[in-house]
Parts: structure tokens; sequence; C-alpha cells
């Protein structure tokens, strides 16, 4: 290296994580069905894009199943969306969850899985093992109904 490429070492860039829950953990909505899930869903869907394009979102989960939150992760076209388990992990970390459900649309209306579906799920169970965040369910959501992985026997 030459000495007028010298490196600033104060041109780093600090990282910090930092938390701010407002909700107290008794007024955090409680999910242990799929139903109440789906519910929670729908309810904060945005009801003008669920039939126009594939939108993924995760559920945030405490300990007890309570929701710390809902994180759109991605949004795309009428038939995907494009999904990076690095943003889905990196934000259930910061948040401090212990578990995680996973939720997309169809704008199609139809409930069933597909096999790109399916393949997601086994992937992002893989890596939600390595980091001890493990996924609880995957839904599908329609304005009409759900499907739930887990319900399935798609999630052990």
């Amino acid at each position: 290296m030459k000495s007028n490429e010298a490196v600033n070492l104060f041109s780093v860039t600090e990282i910090e994580l930092i938390y701010r829950n407002k909700a107290r953990a008794e007024n955090r909505p409680l999910l242990n069905s799929s139903k109440a899930a789906y519910e929670l869903l729908i309810n904060n869907w945005n009801m003008n894009k669920i039939d126009l394009v594939e939108q993924f979102k995760i559920v945030l989960l405490d300990r007890r199943n309570r929701c710390l939150g809902i994180s759109e992760v991605s949004s795309g076209g009428m038939t995907s969306c494009v999904v990076d388990a690095k943003v889905v992990f990196g934000t259930a970390i910061k948040a401090k969850a212990t578990g995680i459900i996973m939720a997309h649309n169809h704008p199609s209306g139809n409930i069933a899985p597909s096999e790109s579906d399916k393949s997601l799920t086994k992937t992002f169970i893989q890596a939600g093992k390595v980091l001890e965040l493990p996924v609880i369910d995957h839904i599908i959501v329609t304005r009409d109904g759900y499907t739930s992985f887990a319900d399935e026997g798609l999630v052990p």
C-alpha cells in the first residue's frame, strides 16, 4: 500500500443494535393457534394489495407465543416474491424473538402451498434450528381463508 492510500481508521461505520418494545408483555396478542395467527395477519394486511401482489411477512414471537410485532420482509409481483433469510432472521434477532411465524399471501386466492413454498419453508426451518430460532408455522393468507403448514404436518 502506498503511503497516500493509508486507511483512515476513523471512517469505519459503527454498528449499534437497539431494541425498543413499547407494548407491555401482558398486552401482546397471544397466538396459540393457526387461526389466531391468521386473524392477526388478516387484520394487519393491506387489503388493497392482498389480491394484487405477493407479500411475505414474519410474525415475531416471545417465549410465551405472544406477538412482538409483524414485519413485512418482501413484496414482489403477482406470482412470487424473493425472501432473504438474512433479513428474516436478522429482524427476528434484533427484536429478541424466540420464534417466527412466516406468512405470505397468494393473490390468486389459492390456499394450496406450491412446491417452492414447501422448499422455502424447509430451508428456513433448518436455518432456524442452527440459530435456535424456530419457525413455528408458515401461513398462506388470502382474504377468504388460509393454510397452515403446521396444521398440515409440514412444520415439525
